[in-house]
């Protein structure tokens, strides 16, 4: 699986997936999904819960992965794929998994992760009523299809005639359910006071917007998700040197001679909170600082784009087994100088890394364009260590069209502390010794989302 191409699609691309009435699924990077789930299926779905992936894509590989056959997958696997699944039928807009739902029902998969999958979203869902209020029709289409026609009307007799417990209810409903006491309400509002003698309509489009929903005389559907995947980001409205994360800020405070020892400690603790909640990099980094007189910056922005980089070079030294500095120009307390990143790449290789990231603001003004020819002629030279380029920025709107010393490396900006997140794992994804990095950062985060997910379930049942 080539994980930086993967990645950078799934945080790009976000067109919908659309269902046309009476035609064909349209699902414009299938073949992208399901090459990637084909090679790994466990690591493909953790993906989908990386930082920064559009909900679009999420979509993708919930709906990949209740497409796909198990067979052959462990139990390991096959446990993290339900896990994914269930938290991304609650993080994704619930419109979003009722498309997904709908295709599964175009495309005739039916799996019993499937079965489960979509059974629970329809009766156990936090905003099920509502759901079912707004979008009855679709939602009893996916009911069918994952019990069955036969089986869900015969499930939804029963339970309109009273029987809320018996074995045929057991082993052909409750069994797949979490809760399976709230489930004979739901079913009787899917089916309506008439019982299940009355069909649904199909409704295999998405989800109308508000105005459509207005004009059609149904309530509007719930749009937002129960559960963020992704941390709510406030930005302020002024971009200030000292509101860019707490390790950045206290930085400024030290480099405009602040009271060292009080701002050391607090620094440590920062530093230590911040590194705290990624996984250990076994491998070498190499990491080609920029410390020139450009990025110290004048006025207000004095000491910010620096005082990020550091930041990062920080956590990094506590993330990384090995992390090797190469700064260029002058030093983190005194930048000074021109910067020659040709040179510090140069000698970044030689301490035989897994990785180099070359940390800069752009500004290349020893010899302009030697970082670019360099990096063409490492492949040449038999060099295939990989190397990024990470953009310290001012702000996430800053305009890089003339600071791109080497368009063919990937390239990536930063300017908060919360950009951390998906800046590692853009950069470990390139190298071999970052797979396991990821692997594990992603089953940390799955972790996390699965308690919040329990969370709700406890607060729905008291």
């Amino acid at each position: 699986m080539d994980t930086p191409t993967l990645l950078a699609h799934l945080e790009n691309h976000d067109i919908p997936l659309t269902l046309p009435r009476g035609g064909t699924l349209r699902w414009d990077d299938a073949d992208l999904h399901r090459a990637a789930h084909t090679l790994d299926p466990e690591g493909y779905a953790l993906l989908g819960l990386a930082p920064g992936v559009r909900p679009w894509q999420r979509a993708r590989v919930l709906l990949q992965i209740l497409a796909a056959s198990q067979a052959g997958l462990d139990e390991q696997a096959r446990a993290v794929l339900a896990r994914v699944a269930r938290v991304l039928t609650l993080a994704l807009p619930p419109a979003h998994v009722i498309t997904v739902l709908l295709a599964l029902r175009r495309l005739r998969a039916n799996h019993k992760h499937t079965t489960r999958a979509a059974l629970r979203f329809v009766l156990e869902h936090p905003d099920a009523d509502a759901l079912i209020a707004a979008r009855r029709p679709a939602l009893v289409d996916c009911f069918e299809h994952a019990l069955g026609k036969a089986a869900a009307r015969g499930c939804a007799r029963r339970i309109h005639d009273g029987d809320t417990a018996s074995d045929y209810l057991r082993r052909r409903l409750l069994r797949f359910l979490g809760d399976p006491a709230a489930a004979p309400a739901r079913v009787r509002a899917l089916y309506g006071a008439a019982g299940p003698a009355v069909p649904a309509d199909t409704a295999d489009t998405p989800a109308q917007d508000a105005a459509g929903e207005r004009a059609a005389g149904r309530p509007a559907i719930p749009h937002e998700p129960v559960l963020a995947v992704d941390a709510v980001r406030e930005r302020p409205q002024t971009i200030t040197a000292t509101n860019r994360g707490d390790i950045a800020a206290t930085l400024v405070h030290l480099y405009r001679g602040g009271p060292a020892e009080d701002l050391y400690a607090a620094l440590g603790g920062y530093v230590g909170a911040a590194a705290g909640a990624f996984p250990r990099f076994e491998g070498t980094l190499a990491l080609v600082l920029d410390a020139s007189a450009s990025m110290r910056g004048y006025g207000d922005r004095e000491w910010a784009v620096l005082s990020q980089a550091a930041a990062l070079r920080m956590v990094l030294s506590q993330v990384c087994a090995r992390l090797e500095v190469i700064e260029v120009g002058g030093d983190e307390r005194d930048p000074r100088g021109a910067t020659d990143l040709a040179t510090g790449v140069l000698d970044a290789l030689g301490t035989a890394p897994d990785l180099v990231a070359v940390v800069s603001d752009g500004y290349e003004n020893v010899f302009p364009g030697d970082l670019a020819r360099v990096v063409a002629s490492l492949p040449r030279a038999g060099v295939a260590t990989p190397v990024v380029f990470c953009h310290a920025m001012f702000t996430g709107s800053d305009d890089l069209a003339l600071r791109r010393p080497a368009p063919s490396l990937p390239q990536r900006g930063f300017w908060h502390q919360d950009d951390f997140a998906e800046l590692l794992s853009w950069m470990f994804g390139h190298c071999d010794a970052g797979a396991p990095w990821l692997r594990a950062a992603m089953r940390a985060r799955l972790d996390v989302l699965d308690r919040r997910a329990d969370g709700l379930s406890a607060r729905l049942a008291a």
